[in-house]
């Protein structure tokens, strides 16, 4: 009887492990990519919203395709599955909207197969032809090699209503790149390349829209950055007077801003050893404001050298935000004063967490000059560390300028204008400062 009993539990115990290494052995059509490319192009036209789509059959693991004996896809078989995994794997992961109001399911017009070397992906006009034109019998792919090409047809109310998309493409790949060509009527058309699941993408947002968006990101990238939020510190532990270190602040604010605006138009470098060269120079810039803290200095003409390193901080923001402009719309100018508004309002939120709990610790832990030493000595000691390791980056690569021409020379002089004339005003700034005080000591 124990015998029995010793059998049929080892009887069950293989067969719970054969299940569980069926289930933990997934076959090769069911892998999931390790990237994907999805394109789309969105053209509202009159009442009818047209969505052509591309993508990449190997991601649709729950798609089955009849095939021939040699491995390649029956395309006489090929319409019902193709019209199932757009469904599945596409308009169910994408959702459009008109205004606030999101749109009711689409109508699929058209779907066909494609194979890696079709280019038709490259015009609006191609891709539609290549939709409707009919597929021969002998076309020839193995379906995890091919793609997906699809007509989607929404109902809208006008063509001149702002629209938006919401993709949910992330699980079809570790890596998911969406790729969105909008075509407004009697507007440029606009490209977007969208990572993963970036939540709700206005198309054409209104200046409003654009402008929050990009205060948010302002706010997120100071609080994230931990380059600028060092120097912030450095700043605030030998000069905790709100006058003085207003002037600081505005002075980094402003320069930060005039790079960062001057990116965005394409005045700044655009060699491969730009940034990490900004990269290295910001990590230097937080090192000397650490030993000037260390060793001394006048802080009354700190807000000089302020501005100059918030001239190359404003690189560095720019770089963070280069992906992100496309969101802008027809609105980049308003964006980028937007994105510093946001950076503006992190630093200030830093300074009020910042400057009381300095107060209290020179008060009750440590003396102002000891306190300032040793908090300043850390900082330079970290930095000193990124100040290496990002110059051995930067070694690695060929300083190589560009050929001198008459675009690059006024390129070069616009930029200087604007630093030279941005550096005037934070100067008349600062003597009108220093008058008021002036003339508020005597009248003391």
């Amino acid at each position: 009887m124990e015998v029995k009993r010793l059998k049929s539990r080892s009887g069950w115990m293989g067969v719970s492990i054969l299940f569980f290494l069926f289930i933990a052995v997934p076959s090769s059509a069911h892998e999931i990519p390790n990237d994907a490319t999805m394109h789309l192009f969105v053209k509202p036209e009159g009442q009818r919203l047209q969505l052509l789509v591309r993508a990449p059959l190997a991601v649709m693991r729950d798609v089955q395709f009849a095939t021939r004996p040699n491995g390649t896809v029956d395309v006489s078989q090929i319409d019902f599955p193709l019209r199932n995994a757009a469904k599945l794997w596409v308009s169910s992961n994408l959702q459009v909207y008109e205004g606030d109001t999101p749109l009711s399911e689409p109508s699929i017009v058209s779907v066909r197969p494609a194979i890696l070397s079709d280019r038709s992906i490259g015009s609006y006009e191609a891709f539609m032809a290549h939709l409707h034109a009919p597929l021969e019998d002998d076309y020839t792919f193995y379906w995890n090699q091919g793609f997906l090409d699809v007509q989607f047809e929404y109902a809208i109310q006008s063509d001149r209503s702002k629209f938006s998309i919401q993709p949910e493409f992330a699980r079809l790949s570790h890596r998911t790149l969406t790729v969105v060509r909008f075509m407004p009527p009697d507007s440029p058309v606009r490209a977007f390349e969208i990572l993963g699941d970036p939540g709700l993408v206005r198309l054409d947002p209104r200046w409003h829209q654009a402008a929050l968006q990009f205060v948010r990101l302002g706010f997120e990238h100071i609080l994230d950055g931990i380059d600028h939020l060092l120097f912030l510190f450095c700043l605030v532990i030998p000069v905790r007077r709100i006058r003085q270190l207003l002037l600081i602040v505005t002075s980094f604010t402003v320069a930060h801003s005039i790079t960062l605006i001057a990116s965005a138009y394409n005045l700044a470098p655009g060699s491969m050893w730009f940034p990490p060269l900004v990269e290295t120079l910001i990590a230097m810039s937080i090192v000397y404001m650490a030993l000037e803290n260390i060793v001394g200095s006048k802080l009354q003409r700190r807000w000089i050298i302020t501005f100059a390193f918030g001239l190359i901080h404003g690189f560095g923001f720019s770089f963070a935000l280069r992906d992100t402009l496309q969101f802008a719309g027809s609105y980049m100018l308003t964006s980028l004063l937007a994105f510093n508004v946001g950076v503006e309002a992190g630093q200030l939120l830093i300074l009020l967490l910042l400057i009381p709990a300095l107060d209290l610790l020179f008060r009750r832990v440590v003396e102002e000059r000891m306190g300032t030493i040793l908090l300043s000595a850390i900082v330079a000691h970290t930095s000193w560390h990124w100040m290496i390791d990002r110059a051995t980056v930067l070694s690695q690569y060929q300083f190589q300028w560009s050929a001198l021409t008459i675009a690059s020379a006024l390129k070069a002089v616009r930029l200087s204008l604007v630093v030279v004339v941005a550096a005037a005003v934070v100067w008349v700034i600062s003597m009108a400062v220093q008058r008021k005080q002036q003339s508020y000591r005597v009248e003391l």
